[in-house]
């Protein structure tokens, strides 16, 4: 993060999003301040609070890909909810603590797999020798045996007699090293993972009882294991990653990721104007109101007991976004607007914008087809009067029926190019041009005829 400045992170995001300057300038901001709140004392880092985000724009102009490619670039937990799924204390659904409790559940699983991929190396070794174990046990009777079979094995094999000083185990080792014993089997115990015959089903977590109760169990009542016969080639890496797994210690895992989570975890909420808004009616039904008023506690900074230790959510960076067709920020309770000091219009995209994102991306549409394409041996060319031709379709559908921004682009790419992908293995032609009047031909009739634009594109 300090070499990371704010125009560094915006030029980052221009690579995948096109546009919306004042959003990627606001992110920049935020996360840069994070790297500098670390820099302070101790005292002060506690008063310092980071502020949160409300993006605001149609759907499809870059939201969420924002706070997803921000959360990338710092290696941060990142989150992503949608605020509509919650409901209010005491009605069957989800609370809003459990968003907490997924993102450290998120990274510890990422700092686990990471740290088993830090000890693979050891972790091979060790199991190498377990595989040797079980080739070669430790009676001398059992081992002679062996060692009469590997070496009729070393001459099926075409090797030259053995040296007289070389033992067992090391000729074993060379062999197993060399792949001469993969297609052998072995008897091996492994994890049975079948379901367990007790199940706990609980709305809001496990871990809100107080006790990790599928923990109490496990500990309590021995672990399936079941023996199988493998090949040694699958036996090897079986007991790699079970010796992976032992050689991470999960109490030091378990700490870092709350640790990360509390100082640069990162939760985007969507679809909060979803919850925002006057009551309709007075029926007992779910209240909106009584989501925010849940939500503001976790935004404002609260503990959140998890099952990996509690977790304090005042230094979490809330990123929030909404279309607000139907309401406005303002209609959110006061309490929580002041949590969400930062405001970010996004505009709406247009033809300009949607030329653009079908070329200049790293991960753009029209590469994306052409990739797909080469697959099957076809050379797939885009003329620019094409491309043109499609950001303006695309823009002309948008505002004659619902905006949905660039998602719109996938349904008209998908739609140009059904024919081409559909005969794909059959086609002759290996080069395809494809320019303005084949978009014409395939689409206009679609574009003009109101009805069908609504239902196909």
């Amino acid at each position: 993060m300090k070499d990371l400045k704010p125009r560094q992170i915006v030029t980052e995001l221009d690579k995948y999003i096109i546009g919306q300057k004042d959003a990627k300038k606001s992110v920049a901001i935020a996360l840069r301040n994070r790297w500098r709140r670390r820099q302070l004392d101790n005292d002060l880092q506690e008063e310092i609070a980071p502020k949160n985000i409300i993006l605001i724009g149609p759907t499809g102009v870059g939201k969420t890909e924002i706070a997803r490619r921000l959360a990338n670039l710092a290696n941060s937990p990142f989150y992503k909810v949608e605020a509509s799924k919650f409901t209010e204390v005491g009605y069957v659904g989800r609370d809003v603590e459990s968003m907490i409790r997924d993102i450290v559940e998120l990274t510890v699983n990422n700092l686990r797999a990471r740290q088993q991929e830090a000890v693979q190396e050891k972790a091979a070794g060790i199991a190498e020798e377990r595989i040797l174990d079980i080739l070669l046990p430790p009676s001398s009777q059992t081992g002679a045996s062996i060692s009469n079979d590997l070496d009729i094995i070393a001459t099926e094999q075409g090797e030259e007699d053995p040296k007289p000083t070389a033992s067992t185990r090391e000729k074993l080792r060379k062999m197993l090293r060399s792949g001469k014993l993969d297609s052998r089997q072995v008897d091996l115990e492994v994890a049975d993972k079948s379901s367990p015959m007790v199940e706990i089903f609980s709305n809001t977590g496990i871990e809100e009882m107080g006790i990790n109760v599928k923990d109490m169990l496990g500990n309590l009542m021995p672990k399936n294991t079941k023996r199988r016969k493998v090949k040694i080639k699958d036996a090897i890496k079986l007991l790699t990653q079970e010796e992976a797994a032992h050689l991470v210690d999960m109490d030091q895992v378990k700490t870092e990721a709350v640790n990360m989570v509390e100082q640069s975890g990162i939760i985007f909420i969507d679809e909060i104007d979803k919850i925002a808004g006057k009551e309709k009616s007075q029926g007992p039904e779910v209240s909106k109101e009584g989501v925010q008023r849940d939500l503001l506690p976790i935004v404002e900074g609260s503990s959140v007991p998890t099952k990996y230790g509690t977790v304090k959510t005042d230094h979490i960076l809330f990123i929030a976004s909404g279309a607000f067709h139907v309401s406005k920020p303002s209609d959110l309770i006061p309490e929580l607007q002041g949590r969400f000091p930062i405001r970010v219009e996004l505009t709406s995209l247009g033809a300009h914008e949607f030329t653009r994102i079908l070329t200049e991306p790293k991960n753009a549409l029209i590469l994306q087809y052409i990739a797909l394409l080469r697959t099957e041996g076809i050379e797939i060319e885009f003329t620019n009067d094409a491309i043109e031709k499609i950001a303006s379709i695309a823009e002309e559908v948008n505002s004659s029926t619902e905006n949905i921004g660039a998602r719109r682009l996938h349904t008209i790419m998908e739609k140009l190019l059904e024919d081409i992908l559909f005969a794909a293995p059959d086609i002759e032609e290996k080069n395809i041009v494809i320019d303005a009047s084949f978009v014409k031909k395939q689409l206009t009739d679609i574009v003009e005829n109101e009805d069908l634009t609504r239902y196909i594109l």
